[in-house]
């Protein structure tokens, strides 16, 4: 399937094979931040997703531009999702998507929620540090039928069931909230819609957009 065009703008239906053909294997990145934070997207990215042969490669938000999704595309086709700093795809992309894959309900999204509930997260995040909690409250409010429920945002790496479902944030795909946090990406396997597993996959250490490289 590599080279198909993206389906960028909502709504989108996936295929009738991806939506029933079973086993699939779909990649997920998240916070890129091409090139508010990053020259260009890991170097170890792109041939880490190959390795995987995805299906189908979700994006969680904070591409930032669409070149991003074009290079992603070159692997496996995309579609994603806008996240707070993705201004470029105002008029483009959704906050949220919804579908099925494998027979599986899928919900696609940033996880910042509203305007109003981002700025109450940084003082929160301030006060109180980084709770999952909060957010998987949040992310079940905005999915309540989803089975795996896709997010990004916290840069934390997250592959967890709660409540029945599956929670997957692949952290961000340049860099950690912390020195010890790896740029990461995931990946579902959906063997049926009974058996469903996400894994987490850490990629090397990558500097940020004007750090000193011999620092």
């Amino acid at each position: 399937m590599e080279g198909q065009p993206l389906q960028p703008t909502a709504p989108w239906s996936p295929s009738t094979e991806l939506a029933t053909r079973l086993p699939l294997a779909i990649a997920v990145v998240a916070d890129t931040h091409v090139p508010d934070r990053f020259e260009h997207l890991h170097p170890h990215l792109l041939p880490a997703l190959s390795d995987y042969q995805p299906d189908l490669i979700l994006h969680a938000g904070d591409i930032c531009i669409p070149e991003v999704l074009k290079t992603l595309a070159t692997v496996a086709p995309v579609v994603a999702v806008r996240g707070n700093r993705d201004w470029a795809f105002q008029n483009t992309l959704p906050w949220q998507r919804e579908f099925t894959l494998g027979g599986v309900t899928v919900a696609l999204m940033h996880g910042h929620g509203s305007w109003r509930t981002y700025v109450l997260d940084k003082w929160q995040y301030l006060f109180n540090g980084y709770q999952l909690e909060r957010y998987r409250q949040r992310l079940l409010t905005l999915a309540p039928t989803a089975q795996v429920i896709v997010f990004g945002h916290t840069h934390r790496p997250v592959a967890e069931w709660y409540q029945g479902r599956l929670f997957l944030n692949p952290g961000s795909a340049g860099t950690g909230v912390k020195p010890d946090y790896l740029p990461s990406f995931g990946v579902i396997y959906i063997q049926t819609p009974e058996q469903i597993q996400a894994t987490i996959h850490h990629l090397p250490p990558f500097p940020r957009r004007g750090a000193n490289h011999n620092a």
